[in-house]
C-alpha cells in the first residue's frame, strides 16, 4: 500500500498546512500527518507536543488522513530516517512531504542517502526557491507558523482560533514580562515582583513592581527601559515623581518605587488580594 507522510511542528496548524493536506490526499489513498515531539534542529516549541496534536485532531476531519502520535510518544527528538523505518514496516511505498526551504540543507540530514532510497520526496514550493528533480506541490497561502506566533491569526482554522490566540498571547506576554524583569534586574532594581491579571477584571493584564535605590536610580531604570524595550513596546504614558514612576505600556504597568513609598502603599498586597478574587 502507498502512503504519503507529512511531518512538522504544526506550531500551530494553519490554513497553509490544510491546503497541503488537501492536495496530497488527491495523490494517494492514505495520508499520515506526524507532529514532531521536537525537531532535532530546534531547542523548543512554543506549544507543547500534546497541545499541537490536539489542535491537529480537532482540525483535520478527512477519512483519508490519519493523525499519528508516533514521534510524540517517543518523548524525544526523532530523525526522519527513524520515523520512515518505522512506517516502512507497514507500507510498501512511502512519499514524504518537505518544504522547499529544506532543500539547501537536505544533504545534512541523518542517513540522507539511505533515506532517499526509502522515500520519494514531495516538495512544497516556497519563496521562489528553485526545485529540480522532485515532485512538487504549489500552495497559494503565503503564511508561516512563525507569523501566527507573532500575532497574525488570520490563517488559523476557525474551530481552534480562540484557543490558539489565547495561548500565543499568553506566551508573548510571558516573554515581554521576562524582558522587562531582566532589564530591571541588570540595572540593580530590587525586590522585583510580577502579577498576572489577565484573567481578572483589572484594567491591565500584568503589573511589574520594583524598588529603586533613590531618585537617580529610578531615572536610570526608566531610561534603560526606554532603550531596551523600544520599539517593540509602546510607552503610552509615564508619570514621574521623586519616589514613584508609573510606566503604562497599554496592557502592562511598571511601577518603580522608592523603598519608603513601596512600604507605605503596599501595592503588591492590593494586587495579590485582587488576584485571588
Amino acid at each position: 500500500m502507498e502512503v504519503i507522510l507529512f511531518g512538522g511542528s504544526f506550531d500551530p496548524i494553519h490554513k497553509g498546512h490544510i491546503e497541503i493536506i488537501n492536495k496530497i490526499t488527491n495523490l494517494t489513498d492514505k495520508v499520515i500527518v506526524i507532529p514532531n515531539y521536537l525537531n532535532p534542529l530546534k531547542n523548543n516549541y512554543s506549544a507543547p507536543a500534546k497541545l499541537r496534536l490536539k489542535w491537529l485532531q480537532q482540525t483535520i476531519n478527512n477519512p483519508k488522513v490519519e493523525i499519528s502520535d508516533y514521534e510524540i510518544k517517543q518523548n524525544k527528538p526523532c530523525y526522519t530516517i527513524d520515523t520512515i523505518k518505522h512506517f516502512k514496516k507497514f507500507y510498501d511505498k512511502i512519499s514524504f512531504v518537505i518544504g522547499a526551504d529544506n532543500l539547501p540543507t537536505l544533504n545534512k540530514w541523518k542517513n540522507i542517502n539511505e533515506l532517499k532510497n526509502l522515500v520519494e520526496f514531495i516538495v512544497v514550493t516556497r519563496d521562489n526557491i528553485p526545485i529540480k528533480g522532485y515532485k512538487t506541490i504549489n500552495i497559494n497561502i503565503p503564511i508561516s507558523s512563525t507569523e501566527i506566533r507573532n500575532g497574525n491569526f488570520d490563517y488559523v482554522p476557525k474551530n481552534i482560533k480562540t484557543e490558539v490566540i489565547n495561548f500565543y498571547k499568553r506566551i508573548k506576554m510571558k516573554e515581554r514580562i521576562e524582558k522587562i524583569v531582566k532589564v530591571l534586574d541588570d540595572k540593580k532594581a530590587m525586590d522585583i515582583e510580577t502579577f498576572d491579571l489577565s484573567d481578572k477584571d483589572y484594567f491591565v493584564d500584568a503589573v511589574v513592581i520594583a524598588t529603586t535605590m533613590g531618585q537617580k536610580h529610578g531615572l536610570a531604570l526608566l531610561d534603560d527601559l526606554k532603550k531596551k524595550l523600544k520599539p517593540e513596546e509602546t510607552f503610552l504614558f509615564i508619570d514621574e515623581s521623586d519616589d514613584w514612576t508609573v510606566i503604562d505600556l497599554g496592557d502592562i504597568l511598571i511601577h518603580l518605587m522608592s523603598e519608603e513609598y513601596r512600604a507605605k502603599y503596599q501595592l503588591e498586597e492590593f494586587l495579590s488580594n485582587f488576584n485571588r478574587k
